[in-house]
């Protein structure tokens, strides 16, 4: 990866961070003031602000890290080898085959152990 592991802060990045702060709270103390309000139009209103904020905070240097991150995990997840719906089908079925067999073979271990220990105890 290409990406660096520390954004350099500028004063201008500062006050996005507190634009971004600002309007959260606003959100949240918005919410609690007109909750007698229609759901729909709080709702609305939060998504609004949450939008607002993501766009902000995507114009820091930390939130072009986190955008850079997002999009080159995109492009890694292209390149994964999904199984097949069958080999999905096969191994599930071996594991519930081997849980089973252990959950019998423990279930075994667990009555003869109780068994000795309720003739040695008497």
């Amino acid at each position: 990866m290409n990406i660096k592991a520390e954004a350099k802060e500028s004063r201008p990045d500062l006050l996005k961070w507190s634009a971004v702060a600002a309007l959260a709270f606003l959100g949240v103390v918005g919410n609690h003031y007109y909750s007698s309000g229609p759901l729909l139009y709080r709702v609305i209103i939060v998504l609004i602000l949450a939008a607002v904020c993501l766009y902000i905070a995507f114009n820091t240097a930390k939130g072009q890290v986190v955008y850079t991150l997002l999009t080159e995990a995109k492009a890694e997840i292209r390149k994964v080898v999904w199984p097949t719906r069958q080999e999905t089908t096969q191994t599930t079925l071996i594991v519930v085959a081997v849980v089973l067999v252990m959950a019998l073979l423990l279930w075994g271990l667990d009555t003869l152990l109780g068994w000795l220990v309720s003739i040695v105890a008497g």
